[in-house]
């Protein structure tokens, strides 16, 4: 399971071979009281260099390209696009209230990720 992803419950394989592009996921996240479960679908797997994936969710659409490269012995940079589209009003206000608040999980979810690849390697 994705040990960095805070509040990760389950990943459940809907679609597709796990971890290959087109696979899908439905992943069930607890956040405080509140459950939230989410599609993941594989959109580009071109390891070493780039991973991408998507995240639906209730009035939420996450694209997420990841872009690996080099940087020294035993280092990699690692480059992240975050792109977020809202499909419901709800959400639109809380993006226009709440501005930081995706920036702030998506960051949150990366220093995790870091923390765990350095921890294992």
């Amino acid at each position: 399971m994705f040990k960095w992803m805070e509040g990760l419950q389950s990943v459940e394989p809907i679609s597709g071979t796990p971890g290959e592009v087109g696979a899908k996921s439905n992943l069930l996240f607890k956040m405080g009281s509140r459950e939230i479960e989410m599609i993941e679908t594989i959109t580009s797997k071109n390891l070493p260099d780039e991973f991408s994936v998507t995240y639906e969710t209730d009035g939420v659409f996450n694209v997420v390209n990841n872009y690996f490269r080099a940087s020294g012995e035993n280092q990699t940079a690692w480059t992240t696009k975050n792109e977020f589209q809202f499909t419901s009003l709800m959400m639109k206000i809380m993006e226009f209230f709440m501005p930081g608040m995706f920036k702030k999980q998506s960051l949150k979810f990366l220093k995790n990720f870091k923390k765990f690849a350095e921890k294992e390697s």
